[in-house]
């Protein structure tokens, strides 16, 4: 398994084909939610070829957006179907890794532990420091694709979404859980602040 080529082949792709309306669903996108996997992992006591498995859903998680932005989940799956057994991947490892990548379709539904984790890793900005600014990258696309218009359209969007949401691991119900909440009650607040 040859997982650096598989990631070179698909970062490149990403830097290339992603269009440029998608602020948010962009190649940073993808490295953060890489980089998050990374961390998650190691503190959920995941190695071996599960965190190679890991690091490649990560890297492929929104692939799929090159070619569509309507369920892209599946778009992605049929990229690495395609190209991962190129790269040596089996078709267990495959088919592990768009259980990962379908998981993370929103309301997220993942079903084993590094599904979980990629989970928690694609959301993890919610409950860091870099909310308002990866968020205002969220907005933009949004606003771009015509999905909703205002700002406090956008918060109202927010506050329903991270009511919903819910972290999987236990090490972002710990390290991020408490961080989102402060979040949603600074959004309420600002929609108390802003009536219409």
């Amino acid at each position: 398994m040859d997982a650096l080529g598989a990631k070179a082949y698909i970062l490149e792709r990403l830097r290339t084909e992603l269009p440029k309306e998608r602020t948010y669903h962009s190649l940073g996108h993808t490295l953060d939610v890489y980089a998050s996997a990374i961390d998650i992992a190691e503190q959920e006591g995941i190695s071996g070829e599960d965190l190679v498995l890991l690091k490649t859903a990560a890297l492929y998680h929104d692939c799929g957006f090159i070619m569509h932005g309507i369920d892209h989940e599946e778009h992605g799956c049929t990229v690495v179907r395609e190209q991962l057994p190129r790269f040596g991947y089996s078709a267990v490892q495959v088919r592990r890794i768009c259980d990962m990548i379908m998981a993370t379709r929103i309301p997220q539904a993942p079903r084993n532990k590094l599904s979980r984790i990629l989970c928690d890793a694609d959301l993890d900005y919610l409950g860091r420091g870099d909310f308002e600014v990866i968020g205002a990258t969220l907005f933009a696309e949004m606003r771009t694709f015509g999905v909703l218009k205002t700002e406090r359209e956008w918060n109202q969007l927010q506050v329903r979404f991270l009511e919903r949401h819910t972290y999987f691991t236990s090490t972002n119900k710990r390290l991020r859980e408490p961080v989102k909440q402060a979040h949603l009650a600074a959004l309420r607040t600002w929609l108390v602040e802003h009536p219409e």
